[in-house]
């Protein structure tokens, strides 16, 4: 009964694989939950061509305690910016090596570079706005007005509680050309709302309860605290501007991805092919039953990189195809350790289920150390001393999820087409 069990869920789990594999996209409506998921492989800059840059922020005028709120502000606004040009799994992140602060994009698809720098080489524009007289017309543009109070006013803006209900609030503190500003504004619109604009874009409109003469003002509202910390940050965005300047730009064309992802390709079938000849070849029947646990093993692999999403780099396929051969490496392992028990006389049953378990100590270690490797390699909380490469990331996001996946195909599905089909 186990060794049922145990099939239906690996033909189970590559049903549904394959249902991913070759469905373009996601549309579930089970009335309260709807899942709805574009699963078409994404590429990333050296396999779809784009536009890659690298902006260093000038940091100068803006205090040591306040650099890295104001390199993260500056990330935020790109970011937005990124989004709304529409550019597909942009990615955008920070590095920070002694006093030099930099910003790295990378936009796959952008074949027009100049446009990226238009977009992004901009300081951000932050203004406060009051609601226009007469009914509203719901568009925020139309509805509200400048007021002059903008984001070269604003000091400084944090995350803070409320000592009654603990709830995350917004703290906002003006200059002093700012706090007489403010003061009109408010006086002017108790029980109205009034809007903060970044970019031409509303990011919140509370209401005014009091006239604020102190120019110091929080921002309450249902949110949590995530919310409220990305609401400062992007107030700091104008509070906060930094100098950028773009010291690296670089155009790849579309043809040298298509011709990458051609030999990558080509390269991996082959030796895919290759490997599982090799088995069959070499093992015989167990070497068969090998190879559709390598299959179950590559449907799983790319249906997971549709779900998740990965990103798929030119390292990230290195990573892959990595995999495949550790994938490989450990019914290795197996097999022989089978033929060494056959040879000292114990029966084939016996033989494969010690097999399985003398050579999980060697296969277990393997991975471990490779999975800490790839731990190192992919950075994930940014430490400095560290590798902080997009693609050597792509590489270890790969290659780990590779070795879990093997983990599952060439331990668990091998040994259960074993004990199922092996006579």
């Amino acid at each position: 009964m186990g060794k049922q069990k145990g099939l239906f869920l690996i033909i189970f789990i590559t049903v549904i694989a394959i249902f991913v594999d070759f469905l373009p996209r996601l549309d579930l409506d089970f009335g309260l939950i709807k899942i709805k998921r574009d699963l078409k492989p994404r590429f990333g800059l050296d396999l779809q061509g784009g536009a890659h840059l690298v902006l260093k922020a000038h940091m100068e005028e803006i205090k040591e305690e306040d650099r890295d709120r104001a390199l993260e502000s500056a990330k935020n606004v790109i970011s937005r910016r990124v989004d709304l040009y529409g550019v597909a799994e942009p990615v955008i992140q920070t590095s920070k090596r002694g006093e030099d602060y930099r910003v790295i994009v990378e936009l796959p698809g952008i074949k027009e570079i100049n446009q990226a720098v238009d977009l992004i080489g901009k300081t951000a524009q932050l203004d406060f706005r009051e609601q226009k007289e007469g009914s509203p017309s719901g568009n925020f543009l139309q509805d509200f007005e400048k007021t002059g109070l903008t984001g070269k006013n604003l000091v400084y803006s944090k995350v803070v509680f409320d000592s009654k209900t603990g709830n995350p609030q917004v703290s906002l503190e003006f200059d002093e050309e700012g706090k007489e500003k403010f003061a009109e504004v408010t006086g002017r619109n108790v029980g109205k709302r009034v809007a903060i604009f970044l970019d031409e874009l509303p990011i919140t409109a509370p209401t005014v309860n009091e006239p604020i003469v102190d120019g110091q003002a929080v921002i309450s509202g249902d949110f949590d605290v995530t919310q409220a910390k990305n609401l400062s940050i992007q107030l700091n965005a104008g509070a906060l501007p930094v100098s950028i300047e773009i010291i690296e730009q670089r155009n790849i064309g579309a043809t040298l991805g298509q011709e990458s992802i051609k030999k990558s390709s080509q390269a991996g079938l082959a030796g895919l092919l290759t490997v599982i000849l090799f088995m069959i070849v070499y093992y015989g029947k167990l070497g068969l039953l090998a190879d559709i646990a390598l299959i179950v093993y590559a449907l799983i692999t790319f249906a997971l990189y549709k779900l998740i999403p990965v990103t798929i780099t030119l390292p990230g396929l290195a990573g892959f195809f990595l995999s495949v051969g550790m994938a490989v490496d450990s019914n290795i392992l197996i097999f022989e350790r089978m033929r060494e028990e056959i040879r000292s006389g114990e029966p084939l049953r016996r033989a494969m289920e010690f097999g399985f378990g003398r050579a999980w100590d060697s296969i277990k270690d393997a991975n471990v150390c490779t999975l800490i490797t790839c731990f190192i390699l992919f950075n994930p909380f940014n430490w400095s001393f560290l590798v902080t490469s997009g693609m050597v990331k792509g590489f270890a996001l790969t290659l780990g999820l590779g070795v879990i996946i093997s983990l599952f195909t060439g331990v668990i599905v091998t040994r259960t087409l074993l004990r199922r089909f092996l006579r």
